[in-house]
């Protein structure tokens, strides 16, 4: 066998490796997150109200408040990762995540004016909150494109970074005006959401989250190849035949839907975009086609375990899992911030 093909094949092996851990360390920390809470539940009571046994209250808090909400943090966390693993490759920027670039805040804009007119209680919500959600970081995504552009130089990977972190400063100070008239219940839930809280924690909201993740990660790993090429540059790109615009403007619509549905039900929770692209790129490589599901798995793994501590550290109270990842994420950006001016 070629030299190439044995390196092609040890690193499709190591992929798949890496990506099997992270499923596996997914699943452990599935089951611990089940046995842990104010109430706490062994291995066997688990297994037992799984299985139809155990008491009515072993079956309301596995089945009605821990369960809906570990489901929404891994599915949260892989979506939120698996837009960053898009935007990063779209921009060439290793630094680009929804938060930092404002999608995120595009988002939350969309939320609190929602909840600014509407009952936070009703039934509604769960599934208005991702379309409103999406509308808000589409027209947010919109601005930076057309403020990021250049005629004649295209989109500057610097200047895109610099557009949106001062969209996403004017739309948080937009937020913090609005919250000023709300009333104390609602003001309330935007504080607790802007924190980051997973706050969708029954089955509706999975319901509500689950076919935009169902059918936009398929969509993403399938267009795997046009990023791998968008990688080489335009010219070559063009030269390749990828339509340029057409395909990052689909691309780009995917990382918007997936950070707005995931944003609407999990709060504004900030560098699980970067934190999950960077750990996958560092085990297995720059090539999409194992990137892209590695940093989707990446991204759930950080986030079950991020909401399982802020779950259980300072019991009976909560710390938002925004707060818990932002502790990890905060570092970690200022590590590779100064890594790329270096």
């Amino acid at each position: 066998m070629h030299p190439f093909q044995d390196m092609h094949k040890a690193r499709s092996v190591r992929a798949y490796a890496v990506m099997a851990a992270f499923f596996v360390l997914i699943v452990g920390v599935f089951v611990v997150s089940m046995n842990m809470g104010f109430t706490r539940l062994s291995p066997l009571e688990v297994l037992s109200t799984l299985f139809g046994g155990g008491t009515d209250k072993q079956k309301l808090i596995l089945f009605e408040f821990r369960l809906p909400r570990i489901v929404i943090s891994v599915l949260v966390g892989c979506g939120l990762a698996l837009s960053g693993a898009i935007l990063q490759g779209l921009s060439r920027n290793p630094l680009a995540d929804p938060g930092i670039l404002g999608i995120n805040a595009g988002a939350g804009l969309a939320v609190v004016l929602f909840i600014s007119f509407y009952p936070v209680k009703t039934a509604a919500p769960a599934f208005m909150l991702p379309v409103l959600a999406l509308v808000g970081a589409g027209l947010t995504a919109a601005l930076i494109y057309v403020l990021s552009y250049k005629k004649g130089v295209g989109i500057s990977p610097v200047r895109l970074i610099l557009v949106g972190i001062a969209v996403a400063a004017g739309i948080h100070a937009a937020m913090i005006v609005l919250t000023i008239r709300l009333e104390p219940q609602n003001y309330q839930f935007v504080a607790i959401w802007l924190a980051g809280s997973i706050w969708g924690t029954n089955w509706k909201f999975v319901l509500a989250l689950l076919p935009w993740i169902a059918v936009l990660i398929p969509y993403v790993i399938y267009k795997a190849n046009v990023l791998n090429v968008l990688n080489l540059g335009d010219q070559t790109a063009a030269g390749l035949g990828v339509r340029l615009e057409r395909e990052r403007l689909t691309l780009l619509a995917s990382a918007v839907a997936l950070a707005a549905s995931c944003v609407a039900v999990g709060g504004g929770i900030g560098f699980v975009g970067l934190i999950g692209p960077h750990l996958a790129r560092q085990l297995i490589g720059p090539k999409h086609q194992f990137l892209l599901p590695a940093s989707a798995l990446a991204g759930g793994l950080l986030l079950i375990v991020a909401d399982t501590i802020g779950r259980t550290m300072l019991q009976p109270s909560e710390i938002p899992t925004g707060i818990v990842v932002a502790v990890i994420g905060a570092p970690y950006f200022l590590y590779l911030l100064a890594k790329s001016k270096a």
